[in-house]
């Protein structure tokens, strides 16, 4: 039986493959209404712009875009087949396929974003770290902010007998990830997850406390007390700096420059049955992130207005602006040039790469999420059935044709493997090196590693 699954899968593989060879000409969507759903973020935007911008229906697509209440909603309703597709955090088709959570076939073709998080603090703890933080010549601090001038403070909650909380999105996403790298990089523990024993709440032998709240809440809940801390998108960040209620301390680009962020994600049977309309669907997602960051980011403006609107993020132009446009605030009136806070198409942005796939497979291994030690092919082949590639290519490839985009705007497909090249710009300088995600965990003190298990 598995093996007559596994060359029935072999099949479909080579067959969608055979069909959209370079040479065929794309054929017509297999169908055309479709629905979408997405969490109220910034980086949603490549929907937003490829809807608003008519990309979707130059492919022949008619497509609604729904907000989703959390992102354990969204997924379970691309898996139920209620939604056709969705913007995901870049762990949770991974998540979903190796059975984190609920277990799942989802796969994606196509990378939203690069970068757009940040960690934002509550004032009192922004005051009890400002001590602990170099300063700049005109008095402000010095960026990147390291974990380590925030361990008095934690430290100094533990030895009050009182727990430190800081707030993440979701099990298997990017922010939690992002956090817990930035408190061990800074000697913080933030706990280990133990699924075999039934304890999924990530803080077992943890300093701080981490904790699921919704985006859109993140502010509130600090503002009420209930968490100290958080990470999460735009524009919540910004918001806490407009309400002042908190103080952003350091961007996800700080902690890894350049870092995959969301993904559209679908189910591998959707994909399988309508593969026209997933290509054309990607085709339209790419012109969309292309346009956001055109001729400098000459768009931004008019991106601005469309996610403020009520049906997409909802929240004011000012604040969204306030990242999106090439400037960050952290300390109020402490705002910074940082064009790429949001990046949607330069440096490769929306193409699928498998290291990055692999860098979120290493820190589910890190924090006990995979409990027990896997080989590097583990991790190469998880990364080859859930990032498709190949997908990408074939819409890229129909873009080119259509005289939408030039060839340069691409990787070069023909030499292109799938791996960006080692990594260097970690906020704790450890190189990352997808072929090698064993190695890679070696260089930690704090996580799992080699035969650990929790």
């Amino acid at each position: 039986m598995k093996w007559t699954l596994l060359l029935k899968s072999s099949v479909i593989a080579i067959s969608i493959l055979n069909v959209f060879s370079a040479n065929a000409k794309l054929g017509e969507p297999e169908i055309e209404d479709l629905k979408f759903g997405f969490i109220k973020l910034t980086d949603m935007a490549p929907l937003a712009v490829a809807y608003e911008k008519g990309f979707f229906e130059d492919e022949g697509l008619y497509v609604s875009l729904e907000a989703q209440a959390n992102w354990k909603i969204l997924l379970d309703r691309v898996i139920d087949g209620e939604l056709d597709g969705a913007h995901m955090l870049a762990g949770q088709p991974l998540g979903a396929t190796i059975g984190i959570g609920t277990k799942a076939q989802i796969i994606t073709a196509f990378s939203m974003d690069l970068n757009g998080n940040a960690i934002t603090v509550s004032n009192d703890t922004w005051e009890r770290m400002k001590p602990n933080i170099p300063k700049q010549d005109d008095g402000k601090p010095v960026h990147p902010i390291k974990a380590d001038a925030l361990k008095p403070v934690v430290e100094s909650y533990l030895d009050e007998g009182k727990p430190f909380n800081m707030g993440m999105v979701f099990p298997v996403s990017t922010h939690n990830y992002e956090l817990r790298y930035w408190l061990a990089a800074g000697g913080i523990h933030p706990g280990y997850y133990a699924p075999d024993s039934g304890d999924n709440s990530g803080q077992i032998d943890a300093d701080v406390l981490l904790s699921v709240t919704p985006p859109p809440q993140m502010p509130a809940t600090m503002e009420a007390g209930t968490i100290q801390g958080y990470c999460v998108g735009e524009p919540w960040n910004q918001q806490a700096v407009f309400k002042g209620i908190g103080t952003p301390v350091v961007t996800d680009y700080e902690i890894w420059k350049n870092n995959p962020e969301k993904v559209f994600g679908v189910s591998k049977h959707w994909a399988e049955q309508y593969p026209n309309t997933h290509i054309r669907v990607v085709k339209a997602l790419i012109r969309a992130a292309h346009w956001l960051d055109e001729n400098d980011n000459e768009n931004r403006d008019e991106a601005v207005k469309i996610l403020a609107n009520s049906q997409y993020v909802g929240a004011d132009a000012e604040v969204i602006a306030s990242s999106m446009t090439g400037t960050f605030e952290y300390e109020k009136g402490d705002k910074r040039n940082l064009p790429d806070f949001n990046v949607f198409f330069r440096h490769n942005a929306t193409y699928p790469y498998y290291s990055d796939a692999i860098w979120y497979l290493t820190q589910m291994r890190r924090w006990g999420q995979i409990s027990t030690p896997k080989p590097d092919e583990w991790y190469m082949n998880i990364a080859k059935e859930v990032y498709r590639p190949e997908i990408y290519q074939q819409a890229a490839k129909a873009l080119i044709e259509d005289g939408k985009l030039s060839q340069n705007a691409f990787p070069d497909f023909d030499n292109e493997n799938g791996f960006r090249a080692p990594q260097t710009h970690f906020i704790d300088n450890v190189v990352y090196d997808g072929h090698k995600p064993n190695q890679y965990l070696e260089k930690f003190t704090i996580g799992l590693k080699g035969s650990d298990k929790t």
